[in-house]
């Protein structure tokens, strides 16, 4: 989630200099629900607005790599590999980029065969350069502005950051209306945990959620807690929260709904901070063994974005299972005071 959500304001920025380009997406299917796509592929088709202005995209083809993994050598995962490079080739890109950097999506943009394929020059998989045919250095410092900087080389144009419109789907937001409404707890606005990491050294422990939660539920302020695929964190953070959480197992579109209305977002580094600021809602960052100042919140509105990182982390990429040292030393105190300053800030600004 994270990297869709990084690479899209680049391909907003490109879809307002070439509002007549068609422009697709290799993406994980699950991810997909974060684009808004012109044609209607299997979801809900997103039509240009009264404005005239086009969708993020035109297509998305759908790249199902973790089931492929997860049954490398079955005769459906090669017969969908060949399905994808048909799909790819038949499209006739002139420019394939590879925003992500990885072994998987260099393999996938050689699927295209495009004249131009172009990917970072130090990408974060080393060997992926190796099948680049258009290595592009990059010099700022936020992943969001090296992928300005990547795919506007590829393309020959200066790109900026531009504004992200994330889809509005009408079930989720139905089936988001009808959950807020089941909660009586939820008075003055709620707090969307979401306690999951891509790795454990970036996972703050669940029982320091629950604190959070815990302490926030008595400032009058109920949380939901993201209950990821494959994890019992949620079970563990609402089971130690005094009653002040509910575990929430929702969809990628549904997620959209709750952050959306959430009083602010407390995560670390992992997909639904950065869809929190996408959205541009009120975030709390926790910053363990990755860098914020290249992965932190990139929103319009900084002062909406608390970070949290003691000064003992350094940034390390290893993918250690415990959670990093400098990561423990952020206290539940901390995240409580950085939530209720931006819980009480956004009360004041509706009633002005």
């Amino acid at each position: 989630m994270g990297d869709v959500l990084h690479a899209m304001p680049a391909v907003a920025a490109l879809r307002e200099k070439h509002p007549e380009w068609f422009i697709g997406w290799a993406i994980e299917p699950a991810w997909s629900g974060l684009l808004q796509a012109s044609t209607d592929f299997n979801r809900i088709s997103h039509k240009a607005d009264r404005s005239g202005s086009k969708p993020l995209i035109d297509r998305w083809h759908p790249v199902p790599a973790k089931a492929w993994s997860n049954r490398p050598f079955a005769p459906s995962t090669l017969a969908e590999i060949n399905t994808t490079r048909r799909e790819l080739r038949a499209a006739r890109y002139d420019v394939c980029v590879d925003m992500q950097g990885s072994i998987k999506s260099a393999l996938v943009g050689r699927m295209a065969a495009t004249p131009i394929f172009a990917g970072p020059a130090s990408p974060r998989e080393t060997p992926a350069r190796w099948l680049y045919r258009h290595p592009i250095a990059t010099t700022s410092t936020h992943v969001v502005e090296q992928a300005c900087e990547l795919l506007g080389a590829a393309v020959g144009e200066t790109l900026r950051p531009a504004a992200v419109t994330l889809p509005v789907n009408p079930k989720a937001e139905l089936w988001c209306d009808r959950l807020l409404a089941q909660t009586s707890s939820i008075r003055d606005g709620f707090v969307f945990l979401a306690p999951t990491a891509g790795w454990g050294a970036k996972q703050w422990p669940a029982e320091r959620y629950a604190a959070v939660a815990a302490a926030l539920g008595r400032a009058g302020f109920h949380s939901l807690v993201n209950e990821a695929p494959g994890h019992r964190f949620a079970d563990a953070v609402v089971d130690a929260s005094d009653g002040f959480a509910t575990s929430v197992p929702c969809s990628v579109e549904q997620m959209i709904a709750l952050v959306r209305r959430a009083g602010v977002v407390i995560a670390g580094d992992t997909g639904p901070l950065h869809l929190a600021a996408t959205l541009d809602r009120p975030t709390v960052g926790l910053y363990g063994p990755t860098d914020p100042s290249r992965n932190g919140p990139y929103m319009t509105d900084s002062s909406k974005a608390r970070v949290l990182r003691h000064e003992s982390s350094r940034t390390d990429h290893s993918r250690h299972a415990e959670t990093e040292p400098g990561l423990m030393q952020i206290s539940t105190d901390e995240v409580v005071e950085a939530a209720l300053e931006l819980l009480r800030s956004g009360q004041d600004k509706v009633k002005l």
